[in-house]
């Protein structure tokens, strides 16, 4: 299995890089070594709390606008000055029980009735023990809690909170923006992996870890992969994407917009390729808690399980599952070699994300706390699209997993795309 697993990260990354070099001496200084030496937990933490000032960032208020600009604003300040929105319209909600505004395996709206008081859903105290469908196609077993949206303003207590996060959905102007930036490769410009995290939350709290903690690491990896000292030779593009909780609608107006002007140079003859061919879509989405199964009263553990991991998911059905997999392994063996706490495993069920879009058309992945379709849709994380996911609720130990992700994500960028630092 390791010999298999070392051909897979071998071939893949050799592809990537291609023609463009040779590999480092062994005795020479690493320089995706250095670079991801440059992550900091205070820093991600930082970001993660920055973040939050928006509350819950419900798309279609001026709280989520606000964190856009916001988002924009930052991403400048790192050095990645060449930030870019896509605008498109958020489609009409499909009646309760799914229909048109379900998308891409992405849950159907709910925050239009956030706002009107009790009556909202939770979770539930009920578990169950025994096995059923996941979403993706996995498995569920074991001990199961039920989840949900919360749309009660009354569940959160604080007031500053309810009072931050009460403006509904705008559901007459219905345009939408999101952001992202490029880091522009010096020998291969027209090549370009995407990262992404999903800016956009609900659930009357401040949407700490879904996705805040994602949309921090994407910000991260920005301005590192910005500094005036590193280069690499292709691009690399971070994507804020907006309304994944109304059903990956920002992911989706992006392939539907830019798909077809993949690795076309604009002007001919100028070298600029404004959407360079794509090589991989790498996600990250909820990306801090993993305290293991519930108990049987429900409960779960307070402290981070000792044998937590990041989860890199592929969806084994998807039209790339081949490609999907071998990046998946590239960044599990990026994960052994330069993360500092948590170990990866590489799962085949990738659901309700920002990376389903992408599945059929190039290697598309996605990193999480926990396997989405058998350990989140089972109650693993009591917090999901509830007033308690608050910047405040998770420890060290949790936010070192989201950097122990960032990690696996740079480092792997790091060898796909050729990346130096200059002397």
């Amino acid at each position: 299995m390791q010999k298999l697993l070392g051909s897979i990260v071998a071939l893949t990354v050799a592809t990537a890089v291609g023609a463009q070099g040779t590999a480092a001496p062994a005795d020479s200084v690493d320089p995706v070594r250095q670079i991801v030496a440059r992550l900091d937990l205070e820093r991600y933490k930082a970001t993660i709390k920055g973040l939050t000032q928006f509350g819950d960032r419900r798309q279609g208020t001026k709280r989520n606008r606000d964190a856009v600009d916001w988002i924009e604003a930052q991403l400048k300040s790192y050095g990645c000055t060449n930030t870019e929105r896509i605008r498109y319209e958020w489609p009409r909600p499909a009646p309760r029980g799914g229909g048109a505004g379900r998308r891409a395996g992405g849950a159907g709206d709910t925050t239009a009735a956030a706002g009107r008081g009790r009556g909202g859903r939770g979770p539930q105290p009920l578990v169950t023990i025994g096995t059923a469908s996941g979403q993706g196609g996995s498995t569920m077993r074991g001990i199961r809690r039920r989840t949900g949206v919360n749309n009660d303003s009354l569940a959160q207590p604080d007031a500053r909170l309810r009072a931050l996060n009460a403006e509904p959905t705008d559901t007459v102007n219905r345009m939408r923006e999101e952001v992202f930036c490029t880091k522009v490769g010096t020998t291969r410009p027209d090549e370009m992996y995407i990262i992404g995290g999903h800016m956009d939350g609900h659930g009357w709290g401040e949407a700490a870890n879904d996705d805040g903690s994602g949309t921090a690491i994407v910000m991260e990896l920005a301005r590192i992969f910005s500094q005036p000292d590193v280069q690499t030779e292709r691009s690399i593009r971070f994507a804020l994407w907006n309304n994944e909780e109304s059903g990956l609608n920002g992911a989706g107006a992006y392939v539907a917009q830019r798909e077809a002007l993949r690795g076309k140079e604009d002007p001919p003859g100028s070298g600029r390729y404004p959407e360079p061919k794509w090589l991989g879509m790498i996600q990250h989405d909820m990306m801090m808690f993993d305290h293991g199964m519930p108990r049987a009263d429900g409960t779960l553990n307070p402290e981070q399980r000792p044998e937590a991991d990041v989860n890199i998911e592929f969806q084994i059905d998807s039209k790339m599952a081949d490609q999907s997999m071998k990046l998946a392994f590239v960044l599990h063996q990026a994960n052994k070699k330069y993360a500092t706490d948590y170990p990866a495993t590489v799962g085949p069920h990738m659901t309700n994300t920002d990376s389903r879009p992408f599945q059929d058309i190039i290697p598309a992945i996605s990193l999480r706390e926990n396997e989405r379709g058998m350990h989140i849709g089972a109650g693993w994380d009591p917090h999901w699209h509830q007033p308690t996911d608050r910047y405040e609720t998770f420890s060290d130990k949790d936010f070192k997993l989201g950097l122990n992700a960032a990690q696996t994500t740079l480092a792997a960028l790091g060898q796909l795309t050729g990346a130096k630092l200059k002397k």
